[in-house]
Formats: C-alpha cells, sequence, structure tokens
C-alpha cells in the first residue's frame, strides 16, 4: 500500500511538472487561436509579408508609403528600420489604426554587435572561446533590443570551405564540431532565458542550408552534394541551432537536390520540422521566393504556392505570398491550413517576445540612451578583437614592438576607420571606429614617434576599389601616382626603427556578393612591401582580411605577420594591444589558408584517396597530387602562434578501448616553454581508421583553451566516449561502428601526438 501511495505521488508530481511546462504553451495556443478566428484571409496572409521600411522617418510614418499597408493588416513585420522613435511610430500605426491591433515585428542583420561592433563572425571564431562568443551576442542583443529591435537575421552557421566566397567572413569557418558549439553560443546569446525580457531578441539561424558550398564560391550560385555530406558535415550547426532553440530559420538562395531552398518540402518539413522538431517560424532571404522564377520553377503565383507548401512562413520583400495565395487558395493549389500554419507561427514568435502584451517593450528611450556604445560595451569588444588575431609568424621574434623610438605606419588600411567594424555592420557609426594609427598612438603616447604614409592606393584598378569598399566604406582613393605614394612612405620608413605594414582587403571586399578569384593581397600593396622590406628595417605585416588569403610570398618573406581580421569598432586600440605584447595573441584559425588560390576548397578533414601521397613526399607520379604545388596548406586549421611556445607531452590513454556506454581518457602535459604568460588551445582529433563508408582523415572532437603562466605546466585531459565516434551511415543512421581509431592531439590539425584504441 506504501509503494502504490508512493508510486501514486510520483505520478502527480511528473503530472505536475508536465502541466508546469505546458501551460504557457497551452495558453499562447488558446491567445493565437482567438485571434486567428478573428483574422480575414487577406489579414492572414498580412502576418506572412516582411517588407523592408523603405521611406519611413521619424515623425512621419503615418506618410510612409507602407503606412497604408499596415493600417490595412497587409505587413507581419518590418526590416531595416532602427530607433526607438521610428519603430514607435510604426508601431503605433500597426496596434491602433489596423482593425485588430496585432503588432508588428522589427529584424535587422545585426550579425556582429550593434553600435558596439565585434570582430567580424571568422574572426571571433578564432578566439575558440565560447563565452567570449556569446558575450558578443548577449551585447548586441542588449543594444539591439534598447534600439527598437528584437529579431536579429543571425547566427550565420554555413560550413565554408572556399576562400572566394566573400561570406566566409561571415560564419566560424570549415568544421562542424566547432561550428555547432559557435551556433548554440550565439543562440542563446541572443535570446537568452527568457525571450519576453526587453532586452532578449529572437535568433534567425542562416542560411538553410548548405549555402556555404556554392560552387565555385560565387555569390548565390549552385549548390549539389550527397545527402551524407549534408548530414554529417553541413548540417550539424544548423541542428546544433535548433537544439539550442532558435526562434526562427531563414532559407537559402542554393538549391538542394535540384530544388530551391525555398521551395524544398524535404528540407523545410521533413528535416527541419520532422526530423529536429523545429517549432519556429522559417522566413526567406531577401526576395528569395521571386527568385525561384529565374531558378526555373514557375510564375510568381506558382512559386509562392510552392514556398507555402514546403513549408516557409514568411516572405521577404517579395510580396508574393500577399498578392498571389488568395487566388491559389482558390483554385485548390494550396489549402487553409497550410496559411493558418504559417500565420500561426509568426504570431506564435511575437507572443514569445512579448509583443502582444506590451507592442512597446522595445521602444524604451533611457535604455536608448543609456544602453547603447556603452564604455563597459567598448571594453569587452576591444579585449574580445585582441582574442581574435591570429600570429601567423613571428621571426627573429619582431614581435612584440616596444614603445620607444620611431615607427613607420604605412599602408592604405593603416588610418580607415570605415573599415575596421567590417562588413555587415549596418548600425555603426563608422566615424566613431578606431583606426590603427590612432590605436598606435594613444598606445606609445609620448613615448614613440609614429610617422604615417597611406603608400599605396587599395589597388591598381579604380573600378574594382570602387567595388570593393561600398556602403560608406571609402578608403579615399588618392589621386597622386603610384610612385609618389611609395616615394613618400619610403621617405617615413626611412626614418623609422620599425615599420608596421597594414595591407590586405578592405571591409567590403568580402560579405554578400563579394566573392574574388584573385585571393592573394591586391597588386599595389604587394608591390609596397616589397619596397619596405627592401630598406632592410624589421617589417610586421598587420594583415586586415574577411577571408583565408594566399600568402605564400608574404609568409617567405615578411618577418612577422599578424591577422586582424577586421576587429570591430575598437579594433585600433586592440590591435595596438597586441603589437605592443599587452595581450599576447591566441587566435587560433577557423579555415584553413592555402598556398594558392588553386588549392581551393581547401580544408583539413577532407577524406583520403585511394592513391594518398605518400607522408612527408611533395609529388609522385600517378598519385594524388599537383605538378606545381604540395597538397600542404600554407596555414592549417587550427593554427596561431604565441609570443610564448608551448610543449606536448606524448598522449597517456586510460585504455586501449571504448566499450559501448563507456569511456576512455586521454590526457596530455603541456608545458608553457617560453617566458611569457600565454593561451593555448589544445585541439583534439579523432580519426575512424575502418568504416562502412569513407571517413575523414580527422576530424576535430574537442578543444580546451587554458592559460599557462611561463614555465607552468597543465595536464589536460579529454574524455571520449561512443558518441564522440557515431556519424551518419550510408542509411542515414547516426551511429559508432566497432573497430580501430586513431587519436591526435596538439597546437593545431597538423601538429599533433597520436595514440591508438579501439571501439569495442
Amino acid at each position: 500500500m506504501k509503494f502504490f501511495k508512493a508510486y501514486v505521488f510520483l505520478l502527480m508530481i511528473i503530472a505536475a511538472s508536465a502541466e508546469a511546462q505546458t501551460a504557457p504553451d497551452a495558453k499562447m495556443n488558446q491567445f493565437v487561436s482567438s485571434l486567428m478566428q478573428k483574422m480575414t484571409l487577406d489579414e492572414k496572409l498580412g502576418q506572412l509579408n516582411l517588407p523592408g521600411a523603405g521611406d519611413i522617418t521619424t515623425g512621419q510614418a503615418s506618410s510612409s508609403g507602407i503606412a497604408q499597408k499596415i493600417e490595412e493588416g497587409k505587413v507581419g513585420g518590418l526590416f531595416n528600420i532602427k530607433s526607438v522613435e521610428k519603430i514607435r511610430d510604426v508601431q503605433k500605426i500597426a496596434v491602433e489604426k489596423s482593425r485588430l491591433k496585432i503588432p508588428l515585428i522589427f529584424g535587422m542583420d545585426v550579425i556582429h554587435g550593434y553600435q558596439t561592433v565585434f570582430p567580424i563572425p571568422l574572426g571571433l571564431s578564432c578566439s575558440w572561446d565560447m563565452q567570449l562568443i556569446e558575450r558578443s551576442a548577449r551585447i548586441a542583443a542588449i543594444e539591439a533590443s534598447a534600439d527598437g529591435i528584437c529579431w536579429t537575421f543571425s547566427p550565420m552557421v554555413d560550413i565554408s570551405r572556399d576562400a572566394r566566397w566573400g561570406r566566409a567572413s561571415e560564419g566560424s569557418g570549415e568544421d562542424p564540431y566547432l561550428g555547432s558549439l559557435i551556433a548554440k553560443a550565439m543562440v542563446k546569446g541572443y535570446q537568452g532565458d527568457d525571450l519576453s525580457k526587453n532586452n532578449t531578441i529572437l535568433a534567425c539561424v542562416k542560411h538553410f542550408a548548405l549555402y556555404g558550398a556554392v560552387e565555385a564560391g560565387r555569390e548565390y550560385n549552385t549548390t549539389d552534394m550527397s545527402r551524407l555530406r549534408m548530414y554529417n558535415e553541413y548540417f550539424p550547426p544548423y541542428k546544433a541551432a535548433v537544439d539550442a532553440g532558435a526562434g526562427s530559420v531563414m532559407t537559402s538562395f542554393n538549391e538542394v537536390d535540384g530544388i530551391p531552398s525555398s521551395a524544398n518540402k524535404w528540407l523545410m518539413t521533413d528535416v527541419l520540422r520532422k526530423q529536429w522538431g523545429f517549432k519556429g517560424m522559417v522566413v526567406t532571404d531577401y526576395t528569395a521566393i521571386n527568385e525561384l522564377i529565374d531558378h526555373g520553377l514557375g510564375d510568381l503565383k506558382t512559386v509562392s504556392a510552392l514556398a507555402l507548401k514546403a513549408g516557409v512562413d514568411m516572405d521577404m520583400v517579395g510580396e508574393g505570398f500577399l498578392t498571389t495565395l488568395k487566388q491559389s487558395l482558390k483554385e485548390g493549389k494550396i489549402t487553409q491550413q497550410q496559411i493558418d500554419m504559417a500565420c500561426r507561427r509568426i504570431l506564435e514568435a511575437k507572443y514569445k517576445l512579448g509583443l502582444f502584451e506590451d507592442p512597446y517593450r522595445y521602444c524604451n528611450e533611457q535604455r536608448s540612451k543609456t544602453e547603447i556604445f556603452t564604455a563597459a560595451h567598448r571594453k569587452e569588444a576591444r579585449e574580445t578583437a585582441a582574442q581574435s588575431f591570429v600570429l601567423l609568424k613571428n621571426e627573429n621574434r619582431v614581435l612584440p614592438l616596444k614603445k620607444n623610438g620611431t615607427i613607420a605606419l604605412i599602408g592604405p588600411l593603416a588610418n580607415a576607420a570605415e573599415n575596421m567594424p567590417g562588413t555587415w555592420s549596418v548600425a555603426a557609426d563608422f566615424k566613431k571606429a578606431i583606426p590603427l594609427l590612432s590605436g598606435l598612438k594613444n598606445a606609445v603616447g609620448t613615448g614613440a614617434k609614429v610617422l604615417y604614409a597611406k603608400g599605396s592606393n587599395l589597388t591598381a584598378d579604380s573600378a574594382l576599389e570602387e567595388r570593393s569598399t561600398m556602403f560608406g566604406k571609402s578608403l579615399g582613393r588618392d589621386n597622386r601616382s603610384a610612385e609618389v605614394l611609395l616615394k613618400e612612405a619610403l621617405a617615413a620608413a626611412s626614418q623609422s626603427d620599425v615599420i608596421v605594414a597594414a595591407l590586405g582587403e578592405a571591409s567590403e571586399m568580402s560579405g554578400e556578393s563579394s566573392s574574388r578569384t584573385d585571393i592573394e593581397i591586391p597588386d599595389v600593396q604587394k608591390e609596397l612591401l616589397q619596397a619596405l622590406l627592401k630598406t632592410g628595417k624589421p617589417v610586421v605585416l598587420v594583415l586586415f582580411t574577411g577571408r583565408p588569403l594566399a600568402l605564400k610570398w608574404e609568409n617567405d618573406h615578411v618577418p612577422a605577420i599578424l591577422n586582424v581580421w577586421f576587429g570591430g569598432s575598437e579594433a585600433g586600440d586592440a590591435i595596438a594591444d597586441v603589437l605592443f605584447g599587452g595581450v599576447n595573441p591566441s587566435g587560433k584559425l577557423t579555415m584553413t589558408f592555402p598556398q594558392n588560390v588553386g588549392q581551393v576548397p581547401l580544408f583539413y578533414n577532407h577524406k583520403n584517396t585511394g592513391r594518398p601521397l605518400a607522408e612527408g613526399q611533395w609529388f609522385q607520379k600517378f598519385r594524388s597530387n599537383y605538378l606545381d604545388v604540395s597538397n600542404d596548406p600554407l596555414y592549417p586549421f587550427g593554427y596561431g602562434l604565441s609570443y610564448t611556445s608551448f610543449s606536448y607531452s606524448d598522449i597517456k590513454l586510460s585504455g586501449n578501448a571504448v566499450k559501448k556506454g563507456g569511456t576512455i581518457t586521454a590526457s596530455v602535459t603541456v608545458t608553457n616553454a617560453g617566458t611569457a604568460e600565454g593561451k593555448e588551445t589544445v585541439q583534439l582529433y579523432i580519426r575512424d581508421l575502418v568504416g562502412s563508408i569513407t571517413r575523414p582523415v580527422k576530424e576535430l572532437k574537442g578543444f580546451q583553451k587554458i592559460s599557462l603562466k611561463a614555465g607552468e605546466s597543465k595536464v589536460v585531459t579529454f574524455n571520449i566516449t561512443e558518441n564522440d565516434l557515431k556519424f551518419y551511415n550510408s542509411d542515414l543512421k547516426f551511429a559508432a561502428e566497432p573497430g580501430d581509431f586513431k587519436l591526435f592531439i596538439g597546437t593545431n590539425s597538423r601538429d599533433v601526438k597520436e595514440a591508438d584504441f579501439k571501439l569495442l
């Protein structure tokens, strides 16, 4: 009897817990269902419409071109509008003048910070610090929400292995394991623990799916791959973001299995919703439904119906849903249930954000004055930027620099404040960004003299420079001859003790629609660098880039190379922190750097061939290699130097086999063998030596970022379980296969210690 009572009591606790968990959902469902019963078909279709903000200005929302549509209930949300004043004006039309007073949702591309701009995402990923990355998203959410925004089109989690693709700058590199952890951290940073709080915003995972694998690295191009590759290599970061609770997903422009994403029911419904359990809303990318016409799927009415049936809920800009679905419904091409489901998901997102409770919850003027671009946020952005920089070379310990003597700062990126925030920094005030010139002067004060010369333009081709410096990012092209600019630079160099060359890409040479076939440092800049090296003075190349560049010549000839990506609004000071040793660089590459563009796409976790090149060999006839260059990258995945050095002991395993459900541990002793305190990212890789399908030569399965004082040692331990060895097999089942494995631990994907074990 006692057992029965205890059992009943336990059931009551479980039931109460379930009720507590489902009560908010039940309340939301009841609210949304009640609202939808009052909605006309036109009003439901209006919720599916996401136009751009257009010509709305403060105080003139009611006279804007879109105001009438909002009044008529034909708009579900707006994007690319910011400031509390503007958003309040527009929201007022929706909740006071439309029939059902349904609030709008306001979205923006808040990609790597709001007004306080953090490093571009590719740079941010090189910190390998999930707390730092999550915190950057949290600050972005605080600032964006304080300015009226409640929805961000971020994170971009596309795996990218092609340096030609400009949008590599917006993602986290080539690895699915690391990319998954970053996706999770970003979602948590944006959405926090409670979406109804007024300082959290809805995340939007993009671009679903496979967008980073566009052919030839050309933007918006075709993608084609096996489902094995999708599930094992490209899907994991999207799924991780969904598992982390991301509230929305954005379709990609490319096709998947011959069907563009926005019309792909297998992708949007079978995978996203049925396999992964996603319950949020799906929005297209900009005019993606309309672009299905050029893909060859039919006219606007036809493709709009295809998108809705595939599982798309919201149409960004194209208005195909708004203008054609009513007729498609009459013709039986779509169902009322499909329209209702899309409408419901959008209303649910608004409900979760608390907009029905208070449509103006993101319109707090006091927050907009006190929580944006604060000193505390800028301090964090500066510290974060310094953690993202990657030291690629430091021959003869040229770095860190001393704060005395004369420093010549030369290059078109040396005093380019507008470029420091990087691509997709739409809310930034470029005038407040700190260029390298200011950073150096701030750092040395009166202790050293800083001489500046531009040295060259971005490139000899003025038309290319114009295409590469859009959106207010001009470098101010100097119309003097290349000879005059070079002479001026050499004059400054001749007076210096050390030369800092600020070279590379402009910030808009990477990003959306910024693909490149030539990924070397532009022509005139390379000529400038060659001339500076001929002076015999020590040269430090401070490299600005949004992608891996081909730096074979630079690596062979320049003594020190510091890759600083685009570090954000505090870039100049952060770079100076590292150049002068205030911060010891600890960034590690998350994309492989090729020797030349002909090796691209290049990535560490590739498959072996039936004719692999023998280890240590440069060329063998009838083997998988090139005639003119080795297979090796210039800098491998996970690579990055420090102002100190780290040594690794051999690997110690707790056993030689993992049993199903069991664990073995692998440990190494890492020692700071240098003279400065530093951080090291210890990386664990595994290889499945025999499988039912071919497996990569290495796969990242863990890492730990540690800090060691000079001479200090630490034992770093990893636990390996059966789950770490699972993959999607030819039946697309996620399972591990018994057999032999190799384990690697080291400072990057190339320089590792090895050990062997089995899965029983």
